[in-house]
């Protein structure tokens, strides 16, 4: 076999990469290629709307444990009692598939797990491919929209696990890092998204196109799906791409400060923002008297200070005067 038609066996053998021609995207298709075939563990690391799943599940795909079932388990909505069920079923066997060999986890927003899953998690993960305790080997696949080795330094995740499951860190793109790839990605959603609907593929005009290279994509690949979607519903692109230039524009969030939509996040900003919101009354109804305030919210003198400091009220004072 000439070397070209040995080229097309290969390309027709392996599932397609993430479109792309950027250099960013090229280099780490590249990578994704040496990694997949083998047992190392992945770390996937980017902003929201990168394409982490996607990534992960394009490894899966192309590793040698294909054949077996890819099991995803979200950190960021199970609770921990059942992340913890599922963990250690996926890790000791639950009586089903147990001879199909070698699976492959995928851990979904890693970083939302808490000190307590984290050391569950790293007690399950397994040094061979069978233990004592009958562990199945399981090829490890992990995403997290934060900067691990950040939550490592501050204690919020744990070290040891940090290096279990770094054994290649992954970074992907934002898409204003890869602006050539937009209209390659576009056409893909497009025709993707008007199959689905069973409609001729929309056509986006240059003047529509120059304003999708500039504008920041804070919601990075996601949104640009999101928008292809919208124009395949409208079967027009000006109406859909009109509401993109009347949106506000919203800065990228870094990955080490993505938003969580985790219940105990939630609560604990609904509770910053109580806290606040009592702290400033008494002091309103105290006209500023940080002592009396004190006494009436029953705490120390001292700690009302910090909470005034923390909460930027000492700012709103000087503010109003």
């Amino acid at each position: 076999m000439n070397k070209s038609l040995s080229r097309a066996a290969d390309h027709a053998a392996i599932p397609a990469f993430v479109c792309g021609h950027s250099p960013a995207i090229e280099r780490l298709n590249a990578i994704v290629r040496s990694v997949a075939s083998t047992d190392i563990p992945v770390l996937l690391m980017g902003e929201s709307g990168t394409g982490k799943e996607v990534y992960g599940r394009l490894i899966y795909r192309l590793s040698k444990h294909c054949h077996t079932p890819l099991k995803k388990l979200s950190c960021r909505t199970l609770e921990p009692a059942e992340f913890l069920a599922q963990l250690k079923s996926e890790f000791r066997g639950n009586g089903e598939g147990l001879d199909d060999g070698p699976r492959t986890l995928f851990l979904d927003g890693i970083d939302e797990l808490d000190l307590a899953c984290q050391k569950a998690l790293l007690s399950l993960l397994p040094d061979g491919e069978i233990d004592e305790n009958g562990r199945h080997e399981v090829r490890l696949i992990a995403s997290t929209s934060r900067n691990l080795e950040k939550d490592v330094e501050s204690g919020k995740f744990r070290s040891e696990l940090y290096f279990r499951i770094n054994g290649v860190c992954l970074h992907l793109p934002p898409l204003r890092n890869r602006r050539e790839d937009i209209l390659e990605l576009l056409e893909h959603f497009l025709a993707k998204h008007a199959a689905d609907l069973g409609r001729e593929v929309p056509v986006v005009g240059g003047g529509e196109m120059e304003l999708l290279g500039t504008h920041d994509w804070p919601g990075n690949v996601r949104e640009l799906e999101n928008l292809a979607r919208k124009i395949a519903v409208f079967g027009d692109s000006r109406k859909a791409i009109d509401e993109l230039r009347e949106t506000p524009k919203l800065g990228p969030t870094p990955p080490e400060e993505q938003p969580s939509s985790s219940l105990k996040v939630a609560a604990r900003a609904a509770s910053r923002h109580a806290e606040r919101d009592l702290i400033s009354k008494a002091l309103e109804r105290t006209h500023w008297n940080r002592k009396r305030a004190a006494q009436e919210l029953q705490i120390s003198y001292k700690s009302l200070l910090y909470k005034i400091k923390q909460t930027g009220l000492e700012r709103k004072q000087g503010e109003q005067r």
